[in-house]
């Protein structure tokens, strides 16, 4: 590989990530990993449910993914669109990061351009990137990275989009210079704790998916929702946003995506749940295409729907956002220790 100024290169590789349209890029040195205590305690207690493949080694070993790396290159897309989830009790709600394009495609493309262009420019160059597909811990590398910080609903916030984006990674053996990881901003704030209806972020930081509404409806396969967590579904069929609509830094500092691929499609907005309870494989196809949500196929989406359709909001226990208000002023707001 060609001698190279790391703060030289560094910036030719910020500036082509920008150029490719990514919204932040930051970069992480694996001299100074990230804590993964939190991953840890998250497996040691349970609370990754069946979701055996977090148990990888390489998750707290980048080393072990792509042998001699030296830099993780960090990316975030913001996806946001300020369209409102439907309240008709007919309707069913998809998470807003399943309402346009699949994300995957939409990030890895960007990628692997950036991936090519390192390629071109530095012929020894190598490197590997994903888009939430492989053993690297995404959210904890980025905060590392100066991109945001990971809140107390366990999810990557910014100030300049909230937790509004999609984050990608790029294990590279160049050495290049690394940015200051992020602090903590979420204060004394517990909105996203009172809020969640099945109280599944545990402690802050830590979303034990057995609680989870998302769990439940996008990753497991089981044959039914348990009652305990179907009773709180309000009509979520694909995912749940509330912790992330009731942040005051998603209500204060969310702004719409310039990314046409994630404008909603018309029919994921508020699609009709008795549809969805029926909807066959040929008919599902056909309604999401080149959508993230095809990883669920008809089967679990008919079982989130009738499970929604059988715990219908008027007979469910009430999910009003929390009132709390202490510390939720994110200028203001105190790091947590």
């Amino acid at each position: 590989m060609r001698e190279v100024e790391p703060s030289q290169v560094t910036e030719q590789v910020k500036q082509q990530a920008l150029a490719l349209g990514f919204d932040k890029v930051g970069v992480a040195s694996v001299t100074d990993p990230p804590d993964l205590q939190g991953l840890r305690t998250w497996l040691a207690e349970g609370m990754a449910a069946d979701m055996d493949w977090m148990q990888d080694p390489r998750r707290e070993n980048v080393e072990l993914v792509l042998p001699g790396v030296q830099s993780v290159i960090c990316v975030a897309v913001n996806y946001y669109t300020p369209v409102q989830h439907s309240s008709d009790p007919g309707h069913g709600k998809l998470s807003r990061y399943a309402w346009g394009r699949d994300y995957h495609r939409v990030l890895g493309r960007r990628l692997k351009q950036l991936h090519l262009w390192l390629q071109s420019q530095f012929p020894d160059y190598t490197g590997r990137f994903y888009v939430d597909t492989g053993p690297v811990m995404e959210k904890p590398w980025a905060m590392q990275a100066g991109l945001g910080w990971i809140g107390k609903n366990s999810l990557l916030l910014t100030r300049e989009y909230g937790s509004w984006v999609f984050l990608g990674v790029l294990l590279t053996t160049l050495p290049l210079l690394p940015d200051r990881p992020h602090s903590f901003h979420c204060g004394t704030c517990t909105r996203c704790l009172a809020a969640c209806p099945t109280q599944a972020i545990v402690r802050p930081g830590l979303v034990d998916a057995r609680r989870c509404i998302a769990y439940h409806t996008l990753e497991s396969h089981a044959e039914g929702i348990p009652c305990e967590i179907a009773q709180h579904l309000n009509n979520w069929v694909a995912g749940c946003d509330i912790c992330q609509d009731v942040c005051p830094w998603n209500q204060r500092f969310a702004q719409p995506t310039w990314i046409p691929d994630f404008q909603p499609y018309p029919w994921n907005r508020a699609p009709d749940l008795k549809e969805l309870a029926h909807i066959g494989e040929a008919d599902f196809n056909q309604r999401f295409p080149a959508s993230a949500l095809r990883r669920l196929k008809a089967k679990r989406l008919r079982r989130n729907a009738r499970a929604a359709l059988e715990n219908a909001p008027e007979n469910a226990p009430e999910n009003t956002p929390a009132s709390n208000t202490e510390g939720v002023n994110p200028e203001n707001s105190v790091p947590l220790t």
